[in-house]
């Protein structure tokens, strides 16, 4: 079927946020309009402006309409979006579209009055859940002993809001499973988020003589990281360990306090956010990616580790077992054990050449099962209407089979691969540096412009100030004669 259809998506997280709920909305998003189809985003604004405008994504044209917002106490980055007459402006805004799907990111603000507009309005609603309430709790004001209450009223939430949709997706089956259990909702969908992985290929080998450890993603509670300092710390035998943490977050300034309680301050880098033309880099010259979170439905940063070709260290905690086989192309570690993920730390560092270049390999196999364009193709048709029961390849019953080591035919179509991809980002980069010169060719050529005009009207302002001087002459001697 070929017909454009117009989608919303309704987002309490997007752009330029850095969490997954955001980039795959923001990927998500990017990869329906490079398909022809008209995309509008329903999101917090970032600052203090607010109003419906085209923002580039991801490569895409997208119109975003920014609702006035204020930023989350307690919180870096996350933003709460005024609710009063919320959804009055959200069915404003839908009837104006007349969108084939709705489609929320969450049910807890923007996605729950979008849902009520959705219906006054008669759209077709879909949901796709990135919510853990283990990633909100920890910034509420409640006191500690009613977290476990607050975590089931969350849940509970949930499965009221969520009930209400024509469809509901997670990342991963064991998120849609834990969903049906915690709301009581069946037929939960597991679509992976999807990943374009040729845009992380490179020929760089995974080296552990210089070793780089990387964590990319929000530098939150949840995320564990302190569990990564102390095991660094404690590989004392590894003086030359580096620790990179791309991102930031509340826990950051915890953080550079315990590096260097720890020690280890000269060699933890905090780099903070980075562009996309960096993000890339940041795998390539990682000999692990390391992953201790608790609290991960799925993990768009490991997946882009595994098509990098890079070996992944992770907590074996919710979702993250589902991209990280034990033995195969990484290894889990007991969460929040210092000393097992320093023993896996340990494993990589260790491992030889050959070793290395299997976990790699393993890793790029692995994340063939995530590609984005059958995540796409599946949400088509159920903003089409058409179908149900949808999962991604990755839910198959040999996606999680032990592997080894990969077969010859196996690795020459990997090579294969790796081989094209790592043209088609070459490429694209060209392209991209082409057309940011050609930009910085016009902006140039438009500032003398600018610059001429300028001149132009201080020319003409001085003659008029000349006019204007005269003119008053003529009008003092005219009194004068009188």
């Amino acid at each position: 079927m070929s017909e454009k259809l117009k989608i919303v998506l309704a987002c309490d997280t997007f752009a330029p946020d850095i969490n997954g709920a955001a980039r795959f909305a923001e990927r998500l998003a990017a990869g329906l309009a490079k398909r022809g189809h008209e995309v509008h985003i329903i999101a917090a604004a970032f600052d203090e402006t607010f109003g419906t405008r085209k923002e580039k994504h991801d490569g895409a044209e997208l119109i975003v309409h920014r609702l006035r917002s204020h930023r989350v106490p307690n919180h870096k980055s996350l933003r709460w979006v005024e609710p009063w007459g919320l959804t009055s402006r959200v069915e404003k805004i839908l009837r104006e579209i007349q969108p084939d799907a709705l489609h929320v990111q969450s049910h807890l603000l923007v996605g729950r009055f979008a849902i009520r507009a959705a219906r006054r309005a008669g759209v077709k609603t879909l949901a796709t859940n990135h919510i853990m309430p283990e990633n909100l709790i920890k910034y509420s004001f409640l006191p500690k002993f009613m977290h476990k209450w607050a975590m089931n009223f969350i849940w509970r939430d949930a499965g009221r809001i969520l009930s209400r949709m024509d469809a509901v997706t997670t990342p991963t089956r064991r998120a849609a499973d834990l969903l049906e259990r915690a709301t009581g909702l069946t037929g939960v969908m597991a679509i992976s988020c999807g990943i374009e992985a040729s845009k992380f290929a490179n020929s760089t080998p995974t080296q552990n003589k210089e070793p780089n450890l990387l964590f990319l993603g929000r530098l939150d509670d949840e995320k564990r990281i302190h569990i990564l300092l102390q095991a660094v710390a404690s590989l004392s035998e590894y003086p030359n360990i580096h620790v990179e943490l791309v991102g930031d977050g509340g826990e950051r300034e915890n953080l550079e306090r315990l590096a260097k309680s720890l020690g280890i301050s000269q060699r933890v880098s905090f780099t903070g956010h980075i562009t996309d033309a960096e993000l890339p880099l940041a795998y390539e010259r990682a000999t692990v990616f390391v992953m201790p979170s608790i609290a991960e439905l799925q993990s768009i940063a490991t997946m882009e580790a595994m098509a990098s070709g890079r070996p992944v260290i992770a907590a074996n905690a919710m979702a993250l077992p589902h991209l990280v086989h034990d033995g195969d192309n990484g290894y889990l570690f007991e969460p929040d054990n210092v000393d097992d993920l320093a023993s896996k730390i340990k494993l990589v560092l260790d491992a030889d050449e050959q070793e290395l270049e299997r976990l790699s390999q393993n890793s790029l196999h692995l994340i063939q099962s995530h590609d984005i364009n059958r995540t796409l193709d599946i949400f088509e048709n159920l903003y089409r209407g058409i179908g149900g029961g949808y999962e991604t390849i990755d839910n198959d019953p040999g996606y999680l089979l032990p592997i080894g080591k990969l077969s010859e035919a196996l690795t020459s179509a990997l090579a294969s691969w790796r081989e094209e991809s790592l043209a088609l980002r070459k490429r694209a980069e060209e392209l991209s540096a082409d057309a940011r010169g050609r930009i910085s060719e016009a902006s140039e050529e438009l500032r003398e412009q600018l610059e001429e005009l300028k001149e132009e009207v201080i020319e003409q302002i001085e003659e008029l100030k000349d006019a204007v001087k005269k003119q008053a002459k003529r009008l003092r001697r005219r009194d004068k004669d009188r």
